[in-house]
């Protein structure tokens, strides 16, 4: 086992089944991450693992069922623009736990978001904007800067929304953040080449064969 680094953060994010295959809101090939990210987690480089749980009450604002609209479908929310998901991530369901193949024993802190019923809720960092056009702070923030956190590590699902929320709420933090590409999958392949400019430009290091 290596010697762990004081200064850095794994952040797990969003490692549920329901983001993986035959889940409600799966991401392409989700599930091939965790072999990935449980030797990260085990491999004793970080003294800090955090991770992120979806959990949303029945009938959040963010699902489809909640606007009689189709999953998928893009509507206004408080200003900014929402997606419509199908239900997923329902709190005390199974999709909605923790992938039980992951060490979760060896996680510090479980931030959980998309609690209230009204917001919906992306990054670690920062839930959505709400009605009053802020975007309510989960706390992380606070939890790794008392903990002497410099750096973090993001990994899991999915790329293209929570993952990348995250990190780029991170990076302005004032965080050193890298994103593990390949232990991240996304719901929409498409907006890879996307991504990656929002990350560059907020600042984030994408880090390859991080798996390797």
């Amino acid at each position: 086992m290596t010697q762990p680094h004081p200064d850095t953060a794994l952040l797990v994010v969003d490692m549920q089944p329901d983001f993986m295959e035959g889940g409600a809101l799966a991401t392409q090939d989700g599930s091939s991450v965790i072999s990935g990210i449980r030797a990260l987690m085990l491999s004793g480089d970080y003294t800090h693992i955090i991770a992120t749980q979806d959990w949303h009450p029945p009938g959040h604002i963010s699902f489809a069922s909640s606007h009689d609209a189709k999953p998928f479908d893009v509507t206004e929310l408080y200003g900014h623009e929402q997606v419509l998901w199908p239900d997923h991530c329902v709190q005390t369901t199974p999709g909605a736990e923790l992938h039980p193949d992951l060490p979760w024993e060896l996680a510090c802190a479980i931030i959980r978001k998309g609690e209230d019923p009204y917001v919906d809720s992306y990054s670690g960092f920062f839930n959505n904007y709400n009605r009053d056009g802020e975007r309510p702070a989960t706390g992380l923030a606070g939890l790794l800067r008392d903990r002497g956190v410099k750096q973090v590590h993001c990994c899991g699902l999915a790329r293209d929304y929570c993952v990348k929320w995250t990190a780029e709420d991170a990076a302005a933090a004032g965080f050193e953040t890298h994103f593990l590409w390949d232990l991240t999958r996304p719901v929409d392949g498409m907006a890879d080449t996307q991504v990656r400019t929002d990350l560059a430009q907020a600042g984030v290091t994408v880090v390859e064969q991080a798996a390797s």
